[in-house]
C-alpha cells in the first residue's frame, strides 16, 4: 500500500465521464479500512458492522440499507432481501466471521431507543443514503493508506473473488450474490487488473524448466 493515494494523483473525481471497473481488496486492506472505524462510538460499531456485511455477504449497498433488524437471522447467518434487483425477494447468506460486528450494532441500536425503521440508520433512527457509504469508504480507505478504489461494489467484487479463490462452485457463487444467472457472476470472476494477474503469475506452480 502506498502512501500517495490514486485520488492525489489523479486530480479530478475518478468517476467523471468514466465507468471504472471495481478493483479487488486483499483482505489487509479489507482490515485496515474497516479498522478505521471507531471500536466505540455508536456510529463506528454500525459502520463496522455494515461495512462488514457488504464484505461477507455480497449484498449490494442498496440491499444492505433496506434492511430491517428482523430480516437478519444471527444463528442461521440469512438476511431476507425483500427488494433485490428487479425487486425479488430473495434470503441470502453472510459469512459467520460478520456476526460479532451485526450483534454489537443490533445491541447497541436497541441501546440508543431504536426500535424501528432501516437496520443501519443514523442515531436518531433515520436512514442512511448510499452516497454516505460511498463517502465514507473513500474516506477511510485514504486514511488506510490503501493505494485503491474503494466504494461498495468493490466489496461485492472482492467477496466473489475470495469464494472463487476458496474453490466455491460458481452455481454457488451467483447464488449468494443474488445473480440471474452464471453469466453475470462469471464477468465477476473474470476481471483482474494487471497487478493482479502479475501477483497471481508469480504465485502459481508451473512446471520447473530443466536448463
Amino acid at each position: 500500500m502506498s502512501g500517495t493515494s490514486w485520488r492525489a494523483r489523479a486530480g479530478a473525481p475518478p468517476n467523471k465521464g468514466a465507468k471504472y471497473p471495481p478493483e479487488v481488496l486483499a483482505p489487509d486492506e479489507v482490515a485496515a479500512i474497516i479498522g478505521q472505524c471507531s471500536p466505540k462510538a455508536p456510529t463506528g460499531i454500525r459502520n463496522r458492522a455494515m461495512l462488514m456485511l457488504l464484505y461477507r455477504s455480497g449484498l449490494r449497498v442498496s440491499e444492505v440499507l433496506a434492511l430491517r433488524a428482523a430480516d437478519i437471522n444471527l444463528s442461521e447467518h440469512t438476511v431476507r432481501v425483500l427488494h433485490g434487483k428487479g425487486d425479488k425477494a430473495t434470503t441470502r447468506g453472510f459469512h459467520p466471521s460478520a456476526t460479532d460486528t451485526l450483534a454489537r450494532w443490533m445491541d447497541t441500536r436497541r441501546d440508543l431507543g431504536v426500535r424501528h425503521g432501516p437496520l443501519f440508520c443514523t442515531l436518531a433512527g433515520g436512514p442512511v443514503h448510499p452516497q454516505y457509504v460511498r463517502n465514507l469508504l473513500h474516506r477511510l480507505g485514504a486514511r488506510a493508506g490503501v493505494d485503491k478504489r474503494v466504494h461498495p461494489h468493490g466489496l461485492r467484487h472482492t467477496f466473489a473473488w475470495e469464494l472463487e479463490r476458496a474453490g466455491t462452485p460458481v452455481t454457488t457463487i451467483s447464488a449468494l450474490l443474488g445473480h440471474s444467472g452464471t453469466a453475470t457472476t462469471a464477468r465477476y470472476l473474470a476481471h483482474l487488473t494487471n497487478r493482479q494477474a502479475v501477483t497471481a503469475l508469480a504465485a502459481a506452480d508451473l512446471p520447473k524448466v530443466g536448463l
